[in-house]
């Protein structure tokens, strides 16, 4: 019988994630933007502002600012994992705190306004 070749397998990288203080309040967004370019993306977490009324050339509307409150700027290649790390989490949350509604679905009193586009 033939003696198996050593392995030099790697250690397992774990990462620990540490909050300076003055980052540990964190900062309060009910509404995000997102854009990107060939080489990252941008996450504009906002706050919205009271609404607006304006008129428009299709007759009045309803303008509601936002603003924002943190950029965050990541490589594509850092995309699927932050989509894989929300869906789980999002999984978790509804296993233990049941389904989480879309603002204005009939029961939510978040008071965020409806997505009409």
């Amino acid at each position: 019988m033939a003696a198996e070749p050593p392995t030099h397998a790697e250690p397992p990288t774990h990462y620990e994630l540490r909050v300076p203080p003055e980052l540990e309040g964190g900062v309060f967004a009910n509404f995000l933007g997102v854009w990107h370019t060939a080489h990252e993306f941008t996450l504009d977490f906002a706050a919205t502002l009271p609404a607006e009324p304006v008129e428009t050339p299709d007759g009045p509307a309803v303008r509601v600012p936002c603003r924002v409150t943190a950029r965050i700027k990541v490589p594509p290649t850092l995309v699927f994992e932050i989509l894989r790390a929300l869906n789980l989490n999002m999984t978790g949350y509804e296993e233990r705190f049941g389904e989480i509604r879309r603002p204005g679905e009939r029961g939510d009193n978040s008071g965020a306004l409806p997505d009409t586009r």
